[in-house]
C-alpha cells in the first residue's frame, strides 16, 4: 500500500458518516439556529464551530488532508466575531446574520478549494 492510498484511507472525508456527523450536521446547525434567538444562536454556532475546527485539526493529524490544517483553525478563528455579536456591542438583523454564516460556510469551502488545489489533497 502507498504513502497516499494509506492517507486516503485514514481521511474522515471519505466516510459518508463521519464527514455527516463532523461537518454538515453543524453546518445545518449553524443555518438552522438561524431562526433561535441570539442567545441561542450564538451557542449552537460556537458549538458547532468548535466541533467543525476539532474535526478538522484532528483529520489533518491523523491523514494529512491539506485543507484540513486551514479549516481548523479558520472555524476557531470565526468564534471571535460570533462572540462579539453575543456581546451586543454590535447588533445585527437577520439578514447580516445569514450573511455571516454564509460567509464563514462559503470562506471554509474556499479554503478547500483553494489550498488542495494549490498543494494536492495531502501534503
Amino acid at each position: 500500500m502507498t504513502h497516499d492510498s494509506v492517507r486516503r484511507s485514514q481521511d474522515w472525508l471519505r466516510s459518508r458518516r463521519a464527514n455527516l456527523f463532523a461537518w454538515w450536521i453543524p453546518q445545518a446547525a449553524i443555518v438552522a439556529a438561524l431562526f433561535a434567538p441570539v442567545p441561542v444562536r450564538s451557542t449552537v454556532w460556537i458549538f458547532a464551530l468548535i466541533w467543525m475546527a476539532t474535526a478538522c485539526i484532528l483529520n489533518a493529524k491523523r491523514c494529512g488532508r491539506t485543507h484540513c490544517r486551514y479549516t481548523g483553525p479558520y472555524y476557531l478563528a470565526m468564534i471571535v466575531p460570533v462572540l462579539v455579536l453575543v456581546t451586543g456591542f454590535v447588533s445585527l438583523d437577520i439578514i447580516a446574520w445569514a450573511a455571516f454564516a454564509a460567509a464563514v460556510l462559503l470562506g471554509s469551502k474556499f479554503i478547500w478549494w483553494a489550498t488542495e488545489r494549490a498543494w494536492g489533497k495531502f501534503s
